[in-house]
């Protein structure tokens, strides 16, 4: 069993670290045939003699390059697996070979097949050698573009990958201080009169700084989520005292769908710090969960004082942030976090779909 998760993991870095997407995917075939659609039109439009026969023109020259488009990602969808193996300049290399392999093929099949004896593809039959190199030299350029652009969208998401793991180290730098000193005074008070909730706290604290330690994961639940969110409420339950109550209605939500590590904490310690705290009476967080349309849709809203609104905002920007930047790492533009101020309340909803853990 050990040995298969071992196996998993490094199939799922190995995954992460290889440039080229699968194209096994219906949504990138779909992308590869209006793409190579778009190019069969234009230079359709630049072609001789296109004025004759529009549509007997585009039509054939859309069949050549659908053949090779086709062709080349279905081949590249079966050797992925192998490619996955060797490193990335040696799978391009391999890749810019393949698809030249299969433009030659469909060149020399189209030859063949008497594609160019009408002039539609303008050549005669006296061309060939013509017709194959300029073929192969319109397929090295745009193979050519078309890997350059995969690499370069790669190197920018693991980019983008790296500053937002930075940026939330930098926020969690920011966040703990203040954290650790409350919790730290909390349990020297609380171990002089009630050693048995001392225990508790250090227990709850423990294992908030153990999730903290091991966020390098992208793999966490709900439940897992939850369990830790409600370890720091009681951490600051007992700081705060009857000033602090919350509302819990996430019974509808399963609890084994999958979220980035950490996602909770951070806004509930904003609601405290920035909502709760500042108010002499203290107030009420509610967290709300539902399923919308296929998405885990999380609503945490918290009372705020007039004077501190603009604190409040300013204070909780670049949580926000970190923690909507994760969301769309994990999830894509399906996920998100918005953010809502009225009558005297603070309110943020995260959005993320229905993906459960495997």
């Amino acid at each position: 069993m050990n040995t298969d998760r071992i196996l998993r993991a490094a199939g799922s870095e190995r995954e992460d670290a290889f440039f080229l997407p699968s194209f096994c995917d219906g949504w990138l075939m779909f992308a590869v045939v209006v793409i190579t659609e778009l190019l069969a039109i234009v230079i359709a439009l630049v072609s001789p003699g296109f004025a004759a026969d529009p549509w007997g023109h585009l039509g054939l020259i859309s069949l050549y390059m659908q053949w090779i488009a086709l062709t080349s990602a279905v081949v590249l969808c079966v050797v992925r697996p192998w490619l996955l193996r060797l490193s990335n300049m040696a799978a391009g290399l391999i890749c810019y070979l393949i698809v030249l392999l299969v433009t030659a093929f469909v060149s020399e099949t189209a030859y063949w097949l008497k594609l160019t004896s009408s002039g539609v593809l303008y050549i005669t039959t006296e061309d060939h050698a013509v017709f194959l190199l300029r073929s192969l030299t319109i397929g090295t350029v745009i193979s050519a573009v078309v890997l350059r652009y995969l690499f370069l969208q790669h190197q920018w998401r693991l980019q983008l990958e790296a500053e937002t793991r930075s940026r939330i180290e930098a926020l969690q730098a920011r966040i703990r201080p203040h954290f650790l000193f409350n919790s730290m005074n909390t349990i020297a008070a609380l171990t002089r009169s009630r050693s048995a909730m001392a225990e508790e706290a250090i227990q709850d604290l423990s294992d908030l700084f153990r999730a903290s330690l091991s966020q390098s994961h992208d793999r966490s639940n709900l439940d897992e989520e939850l369990t830790l969110a409600r370890r720091y409420l009681h951490i600051e339950a007992l700081r705060l005292g009857a000033r602090l109550t919350v509302e819990w209605e996430m019974d509808t939500l399963p609890r084994d769908v999958r979220v980035p590590p950490l996602i909770l904490q951070p806004l509930l310690e904003n609601a405290i710090y920035h909502g709760i705290e500042p108010l002499p009476e203290g107030g009420s967080i509610r967290v709300s969960g539902r399923i919308d349309g296929g998405q885990v849709v999380i609503d945490i809203s918290n009372p705020v004082g007039n004077q501190g609104v603009a604190e409040h905002h300013n204070g909780t920007r670049i949580a926000q942030a970190n923690i909507n930047q994760r969301l769309q790492l994990a999830f894509g533009r399906q996920a998100g976090l918005t953010s809502l101020q009225e009558h005297g309340y603070y309110q943020v909803t995260i959005r993320f779909p229905e993906e459960r853990v495997s």
